[in-house]
């Protein structure tokens, strides 16, 4: 199996190399998960590609963020610039970005991202469909479901190991969005579920799961047949990074006699990691019903203290843990909220300057930011080697040239495809060879010894020899050697032709031609979910949809649940079918695996899209379209102009969630309340578990209700709420969505 380490940084993509990862992921500083990281250039990305290929392993590029209308031009540029990069793997979650690399970058490898969704053996079908050679795995499945959906694929299957846990299923939390526009499907979550919130019931951490660590259930993923095995942290430094992989790298090698002698070991570098506490995360049933710890504070780390006093150059506690210089440390305020992170620089031990202070010492701590008074200090991190040398010693990417190379026994002629230079050509005087005749082989490995710093040898050159001729060695390497020489005298490495810019020119054009749905109609009709059994919606004209297994004789249209463990697709299928022999001829998919389901009924029924599946750009509409789908609901996160901008180029009808409470998180997590609750600020929500899907949801108390946009469908949600709602709220429809 596989080893595949984060890499929020060079720095870390080295220590992961070093430590025994096989594969780094990582991303460039725009349309990535972790966009808080520190992240890559692009030279330097091509330069760690580079230097792990070099070494044998590997470099996936992330990309798996929801990318808006306005945003594609930029998005094709991004995906230009990758796939110069040539990484091994993108990373994708939005199906516009699947769409977009089919069209204009088919040499790139896809893998689908965790925020995808992918839960089921169903999605898994549809996932091959849609061109994805690996599929990241949602993270709240059972290691029982897991085994079940390996049998079903022959697509890769990534799965996390360890690492920190979100507490939503993937890809459907709106949770850090709702509370100030800072989407997670953007990577810019502010990571609510970690604050403490207060309930009739108590007060405590409700949402806030412990780490993941699957490190003595590695024996258990390879029966099952998983190829690789993902470490979580792209928001970690080296030490956390060297420490883990060098864990599950020791564990992975070890023979399996000798597994539970290791485990201990390599344990205790995992504890190095300054993490929360452990959990087999959502793999057991066990593991899933004690997750969440509601008194343990939401904060990663070790604890080293209290915040005792405040002084203007610093603040000082007594070390219950040992803390050096060089030690990254965060002070987490009671309530939860972010906390301020450092490095220590500068610190007194009983009133000394020190290097380190050891436990029970009076510790003083130099720094310039703004802590909290009894705040929480938690060690993050400890001081790690610098990586700046061998950082800047990487060499870089030589630009490729692209020749073509013709060879008779008069002479030996050059042609470069990729840059506007004259033919090179050199007279010979061959003889015929007894043995050992030159063929295209010798002579492409001559000339891809430039001795250039700056060009290299494209794959794509060619040599053709005709004859069979003797080519002294010292004349082939003369020849070789002048050619680049007068190269380097006419060509700078900026003046070679980048063919990829056809495919930027290809998409502009297209796009510009691109022309939206025209919606004609005087009247768009309204669809509204009803509650189970529920009165009829206002308007006799609207469509009535209600959950496909709430069908009823008023019915018109049937909701396909967001999340079907592999259990219970058997009864899913059973329901379509016999919705469909009832009559139905509507379905409202929400989430990807459901339109595998409904394959065998195009194209005799409608299909609309919905929340909670994601669709913010024109790209994914069309991927949508050729799955089957008539009708796509605009992402409920989208700003106002963020709906019009997808409205005027979608080739389907556009609907927008106009009144209804979405649900903010999702997950299969036990968590120990239920009913409303709120946070520090006095935003209120409510908590509902569902027994039938043993899912929590978490709903705001408001109802969202924005209004009617011209030329866009409406869509009604009455399950969670009703027409005469108090308190209303527009998410973020008068807002910027980050």
């Amino acid at each position: 199996m596989e080893l595949l380490s984060p890499a929020g940084s060079p720095a870390c993509a080295l220590a992961a190399f070093d430590a025994g990862a096989d594969a780094v992921y990582a991303g460039l500083s725009k349309f990535n998960a972790r966009e808080r990281g520190e992240n890559f250039t692009p030279e330097m990305m091509k330069k760690i590609v580079d230097y792990a290929h070099q070494s044998g392993k590997k470099v996936y590029l992330t990309l798996n963020t929801l990318i808006k209308e306005c945003e594609l031009p930029e998005l094709l540029e991004t995906m230009d610039i990758i796939d110069d990069i040539a990484p091994d793997g993108v990373l994708v979650q939005d199906l516009g970005v699947l769409q977009l690399a089919k069209e204009y970058y088919p040499d790139l490898v896809l893998h689908g991202s965790t925020q995808m969704g992918f839960h089921n053996s169903a999605g898994l079908a549809l996932a091959e469909k849609l061109g994805l050679s690996r599929v990241v795995l949602e993270r709240q499945i059972t290691m029982e479901e897991l085994s079940a959906i390996r049998k079903q694929t022959k697509l890769e299957l990534e799965v996390f190991v360890h690492g920190s846990l979100c507490c939503s299923l993937s890809g459907v939390c709106l949770f850090s969005s709702y509370l100030g526009g800072w989407s997670g499907n953007r990577g810019k979550c502010k990571q609510p579920c970690r604050r403490r919130y207060f309930s009739k019931s108590g007060n405590g951490f409700f949402f806030s799961p412990q780490d993941l660590s699957a490190l003595d259930l590695i024996p258990q993923l390879r029966r099952i047949g998983v190829q690789s095995l993902k470490i979580e942290g792209r928001l970690r430094q080296p030490d956390y990074v060297s420490n883990t992989v060098a864990a599950y790298r020791m564990m992975l090698d070890c023979p399996e006699a000798d597994f539970e002698k290791m485990l201990p070991e390599a344990r205790n570098l995992l504890s190095k990691g300054c993490g929360r506490r452990w959990s087999h995360g959502f793999y057991t049933v066990e593991s899933t019903r004690e997750l969440i710890k509601s008194d343990a504070i939401g904060a990663a780390g070790l604890r080293v203290g209290t915040v005792e006093a405040i002084e203007d150059n610093g603040f000082g506690f007594t070390a219950q843990k040992r803390v050096h210089v060089g030690d990254r440390l965060r002070i987490q305020p009671p309530s939860g909220d972010d906390g301020v992170a450092l490095t220590v620089t500068k610190m007194f031990a009983d009133n000394r300057n020190s290097k380190y202070a050891r436990p029970g010492q009076r510790t003083f701590i130099c720094c310039d930011k703004e802590v909290v008074f009894n705040g929480s200090i938690f060690k993050i991190g400890e001081s790690f080697p610098d990586y700046t040398r061998r950082l800047e010693s990487l060499p870089r990417r030589k630009k490729t040239v692209d020749l073509e190379i013709t060879v008779s026994g008069s002479s030996l002629s050059v042609k470069c495809k990729n840059a506007f230079i004259d033919e090179y050509t050199v007279p010979l005087q061959l003889k015929n060879a007894e043995k050992h005749p030159v063929d295209s082989a010798k002579i492409l490995s001559a000339f891809a010894e430039s001795d250039s710093r700056d060009f290299a040898l494209s794959s794509d050159s060619t040599a053709v020899v005709s004859g069979n001729w003797f080519f002294p060695a010292a004349e082939l390497k003369q020849i070789r050697r002048d050619f680049w020489n007068g190269f380097h005298r006419q060509i700078s490495p900026e003046q070679l032709i980048d063919n990829r810019i056809c495919a930027l020119d290809r998409f502009r054009t297209d796009y510009l031609a691109l022309q939206g749905l025209q919606v004609t109609e005087e009247y768009l009709r309204e669809t509204v979910a009803m509650k189970p059994n529920g009165a009829e919606p206002a308007d006799r004209r609207a469509i009535r949809a209600d959950n496909i297994f709430d069908l009823n004789k008023l019915s018109q249209e049937a909701i396909l649940p967001e999340f079907c463990p592999e259990s219970k697709l058997a009864a899913l299928k059973k329901a379509i079918a016999a919705a469909v022999k009832s009559g139905i001829k509507r379905f409202r998919v929400t989430s990807l695996f459901g339109l595998e389901l409904l394959q065998e009924y195009m194209p005799d029924i409608f299909i609309a899209a919905s929340a909670p599946l994601p669709i913010c750009n024109s790209a994914a509409v069309r991927a949508l379209k050729n799955a089957g789908c008539s009708r796509i609901m605009a992402h409920v996160e989208m700003s106002r102009q963020d709906i019009i901008d997808l409205q005027k180029k979608s080739v389907l009808e556009v609907e927008c969630f106009r009144l209804g409470r979405p649900s903010l998180l999702t997950t299969r997590a036990k968590i120990p309340f239920a009913g409303e609750f709120s946070d520090s600020r006095n935003n209120r929500f409510e908590l509902r578990y569902e027994k039938t899907t043993g899912l929590s949801r978490i709903f705001p108390v408001k109802v969202m209700s924005i209004p009617r946009i011209p030329g866009v469908f409406d869509f009604y949600d009455l399950r969670n709420a009703n027409w005469k709602n108090a308190e209303t709220e527009q998410f973020n429809f008068e807002t910027e969505w980050l």
